[in-house]
Parts: structure tokens; sequence; C-alpha cells
């Protein structure tokens, strides 16, 4: 299987933001923008779904109960 990759022209201040972003989210700067592209094209796609549904739907199909990851009151 062939990977093609390209380069994707972005403004100094958004690769700020993803440099940023990426440290606190434990991923590389490609994947958190890679992330970022993915939940953006998904929210056109389903604007009628808020980004914690979206995530829900992701991560169960993925096989990974949201429920279990909800915050327990402290």
């Amino acid at each position: 299987m062939e990977i093609l990759l390209g380069i994707v022209n972005i403004d100094d201040d958004l690769h700020d933001q993803l440099r940023r972003a990426s440290k606190v989210s434990c991923r590389s700067i490609n994947a958190q923008a890679a992330f970022w592209i993915k939940v953006g094209m998904l929210c056109e796609i389903n604007p009628t779904l808020s980004f914690t549904e979206i995530m829900e739907r992701e991560l169960g199909s993925a096989g990974v109960s949201a429920q279990s990851l909800a915050l327990s009151e402290a």
C-alpha cells in the first residue's frame, strides 16, 4: 500500500496553536492537525451534533465506552 504525503500551508499562528495543543494532548503536531481536521469534517457533515456527541460516536465506533470515561465526582 502506497502512502502519499502532502504539505499543507497554514499560518504561523495556527501552527503555534497546533504545537501547544499537541503537547497537552500528547500527540505529534501532525497527529493534532489530523485530529482537528477530522473533527472539523465530522462537524461540517453533522451540523446538528455537538462535539461531545461526535466524540461519543467516534469512541463507540472504535469500541470504547464513553460512559466508562466519564469523570467521577470527587
